[in-house]
């Protein structure tokens, strides 16, 4: 899997906008405001190192809008971090909440490492540290961090800790995706793929798919991947090829897919296997590339890994006539021209994946409280809002002839922009008092 060139990726995220623009109710000057990120913060972190050696961590939190609430993003520890890239992804957080409704902004933030490279004691080092350097930029009612690419669910905790001791009180709203025993949601693991699978069942029946015919490829076998893999094999999709960061296999036949799953978290390998009870036995399966497996005759493809894997060298040869984006900006503006002309239906990323935000939201409602749900509820409110905004988002598509990314954005430009001018614009105050 190619590591995406981040140059350009928050021009290229915000050009998204000017599209849009013609089939959103939203003021000119409102619009002009949502191509600047509202608040931007670089921090050094130094961390005392397991040998005694000290090294200093670059780390990044940007928060791009709160009009409509505060800012909401996750936190990701990748060597490829840098500014352009948080930039854009909390420009995709302030739309992915919009286009769920949820009463909150978008943030983001990162810092530059290896995770991999990093003994547990030294992760909690850093996490900790990060949190001293931007304490005063988040809050419960200001912005709220969440797990995303190799950070977790006991980092969220190490987190809120060390905002509770700066604070001298305990405040389990300030991140969410946090352990259950501190305070996270039932049903936040699985949300992402969980809310996507939500969006394949509404394309189903809108295209009337017939599902046990209906072949599938998913690049990235991370969390989200797994979950959206497992649930869809349960309902019938043939998942007849997968991929992580070292390659991928194909089979005609389909996998079993609660055997790669467990083979995969146990081993780190993705191998084709069969598993009954303890036992697993292996099984024939091609070996493809990530590039390969982008381009699989099949129905469906799930980008589920990372920024700008379907671009304009390759997006002529994806046969998949739906792509469902689990990943953030896999799909670059170029690519997204030809397979648009192609007829294919492309369901964008600020809709497929929003079922992490959504559930964290939950939580975040939930630690507010001090009451919580049960995993059935989480997981019935979660069902039911991605199902009523994926059907909204459609019928604008319809409704305005144009493609599903256009239609989600024109949607959360709409209700971005009556925040905005709720708040007065240029027009407001030009108007004559008498």
């Amino acid at each position: 899997m190619n590591a995406p060139s981040s140059l350009d990726l928050f021009e290229g995220a915000i050009a998204r906008l000017d599209k849009a623009f013609q089939f959103a109710d939203i003021d000119a000057e409102a619009l002009e405001r949502l191509k600047h990120p509202k608040q931007i913060l670089q921090v050094s972190v130094p961390v005392r190192m397991d040998d005694g050696s000290l090294r200093i961590f670059t780390g990044y939190r940007v928060r791009h809008d709160d009009t409509r609430g505060p800012t909401k993003g996750g936190l990701r520890y990748a060597p490829s971090v840098d500014i352009s890239e948080v930039k854009a992804l909390a420009f995709w957080m302030t739309f992915k909440c919009a286009v769920m409704n949820l009463p909150y902004g978008g943030a983001k933030g990162g810092i530059c490492v290896n995770a991999k490279e990093l003994s547990r004691l030294e992760l909690e080092r850093l996490s900790r540290g990060f949190i001293e350097q931007v304490a005063d930029f988040i809050g419960p009612e200001t912005d709220i961090p969440a797990p995303d690419m190799y950070t977790n669910a006991m980092i969220m905790g190490w987190m809120m800790d060390a905002y509770s001791k700066i604070r001298r009180q305990r405040t389990p709203a300030v991140i969410t995706g946090k352990p259950i025993p501190l305070g996270g949601s039932q049903g936040r693991e699985d949300a992402t793929g969980r809310g996507a699978y939500h969006c394949m069942h509404e394309v189903a029946k809108r295209r009337d798919l017939v599902i046990r015919k209906t072949r599938v490829a998913i690049q990235g076998f991370g969390n989200a991947g797994q979950h959206i893999a497992q649930l869809l094999h349960a309902d019938g999709y043939k998942i007849v090829g997968v991929s992580d960061s070292r390659g991928g296999i194909y089979k005609e036949d389909g996998f079993d897919i609660p055997s790669l799953i467990q083979i995969k978290n146990e081993s780190n390998r993705l191998q084709a296997v069969y598993c009954t009870g303890s036992v697993c036995e292996a099984i024939e399966a091609e070996a493809i590339t990530n590039e390969e497996l982008l381009e699989l005759d099949v129905d469906v493809l799930i980008p589920a890994a990372l920024e700008n894997q379907i671009t304009i060298d390759n997006a002529d040869r994806i046969k998949a006539s739906v792509i469902l984006e689990v990943a953030n900006g896999p799909t670059t503006n170029e690519a997204d021209e030809i397979l648009n002309k192609k007829g294919k239906l492309i369901v964008p990323d600020i809709l497929a994946n929003a079922g992490g935000v959504t559930v964290s939201y939950f939580e975040w409602v939930q630690n507010q409280q001090g009451f919580y749900w049960s995993l059935e509820e989480v997981q019935k409110r979660l069902g039911e809002m991605m199902k009523r905004e994926f059907n909204h988002i459609y019928e604008c598509m319809i409704e305005m002839n144009i493609d599903m990314r256009t239609a989600a954005y024109a949607v959360a430009l709409s209700r971005i922009g009556e925040a905005i001018a709720s708040l007065g614009t240029a027009h407001y105050f030009s108007e004559n008092d008498s």
